[in-house]
C-alpha cells in the first residue's frame, strides 16, 4: 500500500535507528549477548535482563519471589560483601538499580563508558553467585515489609491492585508484583535458593551493553565473565490463559482520601497481536496529551475529571485497554457515564484521518525519545528480544502503524471497548460512600552554548547538536514565592500552566492539537525560583514551535472558564498529593521549618491562596514577570542558527523592557525549631529533621552538595547502618529545599510506627560521626565521583541541557556552569564536611517531625 509523504518521512526518521547495528551473540551455555556501540557521550549502560517475574513463581505465585531475589542479589556474593557491589560502581561514578516486573527482572549499570568491564564483572558476580546471606534474607524481609506498606498507603497503589486483581482472575496477572503480604511474609530462604537456582541460569539471561564502548572489549568480557556459568536445564513455567471476560466487574472503594481516582478497562490480545498496533494508536488517539478526544470531551468541554488519559497495555499474552481519570467524588458516576457515551459515538462516527496522523507522530516521536539516553536504547533492546523475542520487532511494528486507517481505529474500538468486557474500579472518599449508596438507590557531546544578549536585556542561549532529529526550546523566568503575594501562593505555577492554553488567536484544544499533531510537546514548568515553558519537536517543526510560543507569551486569553478549570486541577493535585503520607510530612515539615518566608510553601501554593486567585491576578503577574530583562530563551537540538536564531531575536524583541521586582524575604530560620508529632491516618511512620542550609551561590553550596550524597545513596553509611543492617527503615536519605536567599536541609526516613526514635537515634549518630571528622577518604571520593557522573549523565538529553543552561543564567552563573562543576566537588574535603556539619546539623537549631498513625 502506498503511504503518504508525511508518513513516509516518520519511517524514515526511524529507519537510521533501524539501521544501527546491535551485534547478537548466544553463547556456548545459552546466553544472549546484545551489544550496541553509540559513541553519542561517554557512557555506557550495562544490563541484564532475566526471564522472570511475578508470572513465573509457579506453585508460590503471589509470594513476590521474583522482586524478594531482586532485593537480595543486592547483599552479597561469593566475591564481595553486600556493601561492596554499590560501594565499587559509586566509586567509579557509576549508579546502579534494579526492577523487577511481570514478566521480567532486570538489574542495570549506568556509568562511564570507560568501566564497563567493571559493570559487566559486577552484574555478573550478582545474577551467577549471590549466597543469599541468612541474616539479609531476614534483614531484607523486614525492608520489603516496609516497602508493603508503603505501597498500601499510595492510593494510586491501591487502585492499580484492585484494577489487576478485578481484572483477571486465573492469569498471575491478579497478584501484585512484590506480593501478598502473608504469602510474603512466610517465604523462607530454601524456597528462594530454588527459585534462584531454577531461573537465574545461563539460558534465561540476556546482556545488553549500550554506549561508547568496543563491541569486540564487551563481548570478551561478557565471556569471560558469564561464560563459565554452564548451561543448566529450564523448566518452562505454565502461565494458566485468562478466560474471556464475558461480563462486566466492578469494585469500588472509600477510603481515606481526598479526590476519587477511577479506572476502566478491557481486556486486549497481547503486543504481538495484529491488532496491537491499533490499540496503541487508538489509546493515544483517545487519551494522549491535552488535545486527545477525552481530554477535550470529559475534561475541557464537560468539566467532569481533573485529568483523564488512556493506555494500551499489553507485554504477554493478554492486557488490559486502561482509562484513568481522577474526579471530585460527585462526579464520577457522570465522568464514567460520559466516557462511555463518547466511546460509544466515535464507535459509531469513526476517528478522522487527521487524529490517526497525529498519533502516528506521537508514537514516532516516542520511539525516537527512547533514544535520547543509553539507558533508554539498552531498555529498548532488551525489551524486544525478552518480551517480544524479536530484535527487529520495533520496524514490524512501525510499518503496521504508519498504515492505519481511520477505519482500523474504529474497528478495535468496537471490537474489544465493549460493555460486557468491562472492569470498572474506583477509590472514593469515604465520605462518598453514603452518597453513592443513595444515587444506587437512585551521538557526539554537545559544544557550549552561545549566549546572546538582545538589546532590550532578553538573553538567548543556542547550542546546535543534531545527534538526534529534535528540537527544544525553553523559554526560563525567575517566579515562585518571593514574587508572588503572600495571600495568593500557587500563582506563578497556575501563570506557567494557563500560558500553554488559551491565546488570542487559538482556544486551549487548538493550542494541544496543533502541537500534538507533529508529535511535539508544550509544557509550563514552575518552581521554588523560577518559571517557564517548554515545546519539544522535530527540527521540521520549529517554525511551527516559535508560533506557539510567541502567542503563548505575547497574547495569553485568560479566560475565566479555563482558568477556572485549572485552578480547580491544581488543588485537585495539592490533595491528591495530602493522600501521599511521605508529601504531606514534608509540606508539614517546611511550614514549621520556613514560617513567613515563601519557600513555607512549595510551587503549586496552597488550597487558600489558590482559592484567593482571580484571572486579573496572572494577569498582573503576567505584566511583572514576562519582561525582557526577566527572560532566558534556549535552545538545543538539531537546528542552522543562521537560519532560526533571526527569528527567535525577533520573537524576543517583542518583550517589553524591564526586571522583576523582587520581594523582601529575610526570616531568621528554622521558624519554629523543636519537635513535633503529627498523627495520620497511614500504617507506617515518617520522620524528619531539618536544619538551615546554604542558599544557591552560597561559598560552601558545593560542601552541601557532597554532604547530601554522604547521607543518601545504597552505599552511605547512613543507609548501610539503618536499613541494611538494623532494618529500621525502607528509606532513609536526606535532602533539601533551594531558594536564592535561603534554604533547608533535612533527612527523611520511612519506618514502622515503634522504630521513629531509633531511626532518629541512628541520624544523629551518623551527623555527630561527619562534624567529628570521621568520614573516610574513600567515603569522600565516592561521593565526589557518583556526583560527578551523575551530572554527566543528566546533561545526555536537549532538554536537560536547555533547563540547566537557562537557571545558570537566571541565577547568575555562567551559562555553561557544569564545566565548574569537577573543580568545586573535588575541592571539597573531609574537614569543609565536618565544618558544614557544625554549623548547620545543630539539635538546638533544627526541626524535628514525626507523622505517624
Amino acid at each position: 500500500m502506498s503511504l503518504p509523504a508525511g508518513r513516509r518521512h516518520d519511517l524514515h526518521l526511524l529507519e537510521r535507528f533501524w539501521r544501527e547495528p546491535v551485534h547478537r551473540t548466544v553463547l556456548p551455555n545459552g546466553l544472549t549477548v546484545l551489544v550496541k556501540p553509540d559513541a553519542g557521550a561517554p557512557v555506557v549502560s550495562v544490563q541484564v535482563w532475566v526471564r522472570t517475574g511475578s508470572t513465573h513463581e509457579g506453585d508460590l505465585a503471589g509470594a513476590g519471589l521474583s522482586h524478594y531475589l531482586e532485593h537480595l542479589l543486592f547483599k552479597g556474593t561469593a566475591n564481595r560483601a553486600g556493601r561492596d557491589i554499590s560501594s565499587v560502581v559509586q566509586a567509579h561514578g557509576g549508579d546502579i538499580n534494579a526492577y523487577t516486573s511481570f514478566d521480567r527482572t532486570v538489574y542495570h549499570i549506568d556509568l562511564p563508558a570507560a568501566a564497563a568491564g567493571l559493570a559487566i564483572e559486577v552484574l555478573a558476580d550478582m545474577v551467577l553467585n549471590s549466597t543469599l546471606p541468612p541474616e539479609e534474607v531476614e534483614r531484607e524481609r523486614s525492608v520489603i515489609l516496609r516497602e508493603i506498606d508503603m505501597g498500601q498507603d499510595d492510593p494510586d497503589h491501591r487502585l492499580a491492585e484492585s484494577l489487576f486483581a478485578t481484572a483477571f482472575r486465573t492469569h498471575p496477572y491478579r497478584h501484585p508484583i512484590i506480593g501478598h503480604r502473608d504469602l510474603f511474609a512466610a517465604v523462607t530462604r530454601d524456597e528462594l535458593l530454588r527459585y534462584y537456582r531454577a531461573r537465574y541460569v545461563p539460558d534465561n539471561l540476556t546482556v545488553v551493553v549500550v554506549g561508547d564502548i568496543d563491541p569486540a572489549q564487551v563481548e570478551a568480557d561478557v565471556r569471560r565473565h558469564f561464560g563459565g556459568a554452564k548451561r543448566a536445564a529450564l523448566a518452562p513455567v505454565l502461565v494458566p490463559e485468562e478466560a474471556r471476560q464475558l461480563g462486566p466487574r466492578s469494585l469500588h472503594r472509600y477510603e481515606d482520601v481526598e479526590i476519587s481516582r477511577a479506572g476502566l478497562a478491557w481486556q486486549i490480545p497481547g503486543l504481538t497481536h495484529p491488532d496491537a498496533v491499533a490499540l496503541e494508536a487508538l489509546a493515544t488517539v483517545l487519551g494522549a496529551g491535552d488535545s486527545s478526544l477525552l481530554w477535550q470531551e470529559i475534561r475541557e468541554k464537560a468539566g467532569l475529571v481533573h485529568a483523564i488519559d488512556a493506555t494500551s497495555w499489553n507485554p504477554g499474552s493478554v492486557g488490559l485497554f486502561y482509562i484513568s481519570f481522577t474526579c471530585d467524588a460527585d462526579k464520577r458516576e457522570k465522568a464514567t457515564a460520559a466516557v462511555h457515551a463518547a466511546l460509544r459515538r466515535w464507535g459509531r462516527r469513526g476517528i478522522g484521518a487527521a487524529l490517526v496522523r497525529k498519533a502516528v507522530r506521537q508514537l514516532v516521536v516516542g520511539e525516537i525519545n527512547t533514544r535520547k539516553t543509553m539507558a533508554g536504547q539498552a531498555a529498548r533492546i532488551g525489551a524486544a528480544e525478552v518480551v517480544i523475542g524479536d530484535l527487529d520487532f520495533g520496524r514490524t511494528y512501525f510499518e503496521r502503524l504508519v498504515a492505519l486507517r481511520p477505519a482500523d481505529l474504529q474497528r478495535v474500538l468496537r471490537a474489544y471497548l465493549q460493555p460486557q468486557g468491562l472492569t470498572s474500579v474506583s477509590l472514593n472518599p469515604a465520605a462518598a460512600a453514603t452518597a453513592a449508596a443513595s444515587a444506587r438507590a437512585e551521538g557526539v557531546e554537545p559544544g557550549d552554548f552561545t549566549a546572546i544578549a538582545l538589546p532590550n536585556g532578553a538573553r538567548l542561549l543556542l547550542q546546535p547538536h543534531a545527534h538526534l532529529p529534535n528540537l527544544h526550546l525553553r523559554l526560563s523566568c525567575l517566579g515562585g514565592g518571593r514574587y508572588e503575594d503572600p495571600a495568593r501562593r500557587g500563582a506563578t505555577a497556575l501563570l506557567a500552566t494557563m500560558l500553554t492554553k488559551d491565546t488570542r488567536l487559538r482556544s486551549a484544544a487548538a493550542v494541544a492539537r496543533t502541537i500534538e499533531e507533529v508529535g511535539g510537546v508544550f509544557h509550563a514548568f514552575s518552581g521554588n525560583n523560577s518559571f517557564g515553558l517548554a515545546l519539544e519537536v522535530l527540527p521540521t517543526d520549529a517554525a511551527r514551535a516559535l508560533t506557539l510560543l510567541g502567542e503563548a507569551v505575547h497574547e495569553p486569553a485568560f479566560r475565566r472558564d479555563t482558568f477556572e478549570q485549572e485552578r480547580d486541577a491544581q488543588l485537585a493535585a495539592i490533595r491528591q498529593d495530602n493522600d501521599d503520607v511521605v508529601t504531606l510530612g514534608r509540606r508539614l515539615l517546611r511550614r514549621k521549618f520556613f514560617g513567613s518566608h515563601p519557600l513555607a510553601i512549595d510551587a503549586p501554593g496552597d488550597e487558600a491562596g489558590l482559592a484567593a486567585l482571580q484571572p486579573g491576578d496572572l494577569k498582573a503577574l503576567h505584566r511583572r514577570l514576562m519582561v525582557a530583562g526577566n527572560v532566558v530563551l534556549s535552545v538545543v537540538g538539531d537546528f542552522d542558527p543562521r537560519h532560526l536564531a533571526p527569528k527567535l531575536k525577533a520573537f524576543l524583541a517583542r518583550l517589553p523592557r524591564g526586571h522583576a521586582n523582587l520581594a523582601s524575604a529575610n526570616a531568621a530560620l528554622p521558624a519554629e525549631p523543636g519537635a513535633f508529632v503529627e498523627r495520620q491516618p497511614r500504617q507506617q511512620a515518617v520522620v524528619f529533621q531539618a536544619f538551615a542550609g546554604p542558599a544557591l551561590g552560597a561559598p560552601d553550596y558545593y560542601v552541601a552538595e557532597v554532604a547530601d550524597e554522604l547521607f543518601s545513596g545504597m552505599s552511605s553509611r547512613l543507609f548501610e547502618r539503618v536499613r541494611e543492617e538494623k532494618g529500621l527503615a525502607y528509606f532513609v536519605r536526606s535532602a533539601r529545599v533551594i531558594g536564592l536567599d535561603a534554604a533547608m536541609f533535612y533527612f527523611m526516613a520511612g519506618t514502622a510506627p515503634d522504630s521513629e526514635a531509633a531511626v532518629l537515634a541512628e541520624v544523629e549518630a551518623e551527623i555527630a560521626r561527619v562534624a567529628a571528622g570521621c568520614v573516610e577518604p574513600a567515603e569522600l571520593a565516592r561521593c565526589q565521583t557518583r556526583l560527578k557522573a551523575a551530572r554527566r549523565m543528566g546533561l545526555q538529553t536537549n532538554a536537560s541541557r536547555a533547563g540547566q543552561a537557562g537557571l545558570n543564567a537566571l541565577y547568575g552563573l555562567p551559562v555553561d556552569d557544569w564545566k565548574n562543576y569537577d573543580r568545586q566537588i573535588d575541592a571539597v574535603t573531609v574537614a569543609a564536611l565536618a565544618e558544614f556539619a557544625r554549623r548547620y546539623l545543630r539539635a538546638d537549631a533544627r526541626v524535628q517531625l514525626v507523622v505517624r498513625p
